[in-house]
């Protein structure tokens, strides 16, 4: 597999989820606007329900990562960055994927390693009586989150790398696709 292919297959992987989990926001509004209009016009209350946020606000921003690293969506300090040329961006993000992203996301899958275990050990559930039992899984999206990241990075990498080498006649760190449409 060539490194083009494999980029190819990472943002496709990355696209795919990221349009899949951005249907959680609108999941999300539903179920809060109905938890405010049972709370406050039947008062009836739901911890299940309230808690179903929390997953679902994690889900969204977490899983969603690295589709917003496929877009260049992240904050950046660009004062060199908005400036410089291709090649320059091509080797910034290089860098960037390199010495901080990478280590970062092993960080993380490291250091979570332990808690995530634990949490399956025990099957952890809510601390509330009535609340979700499944937080052992929810602590499963650290994991996904740390993965799909660090796989972005690398298609971002392995694009400089191609523009660096001469084998991509163009360099962005975005996505040639529009968001949402799939065309990669």
């Amino acid at each position: 597999m060539s490194l083009a292919t494999l980029c190819r297959a990472i943002d496709r992987l990355n696209e795919h989820v990221g349009r899949t989990v951005a249907w959680l926001a609108v999941v999300m509004v539903l179920v809060q606007f109905a938890i405010v209009v049972a709370r406050y016009v039947f008062a009836i209350g739901s911890i299940p329900v309230q808690e179903s946020i929390w997953y679902m606000h994690g889900i969204l921003f977490m899983v969603g990562a690295g589709y917003t690293l496929l877009y260049d969506g992240h904050v950046r300090v660009d004062i060199f960055y908005s400036v410089a040329t291709p090649r320059r961006k091509a080797i910034i993000d290089l860098m960037g994927v390199l010495f901080l992203l990478l280590p970062v996301c092993v960080a993380i899958l490291l250091l979570s390693w332990s808690y995530v275990l634990n949490a399956w050990r025990v099957l952890e559930g809510s601390t509330e009586m009535s609340g979700l039992p499944l937080i052992f899984a929810f602590k499963t999206v650290i994991w996904v989150f740390a993965v799909l990241l660090a796989l972005q990075g690398i298609a971002l990498a392995g694009k400089a790398v191609l523009y660096l080498t001469g084998h991509a006649p163009h360099y962005s760190a975005a996505s040639s696709a529009e968001p949402g449409r799939g065309e990669l």
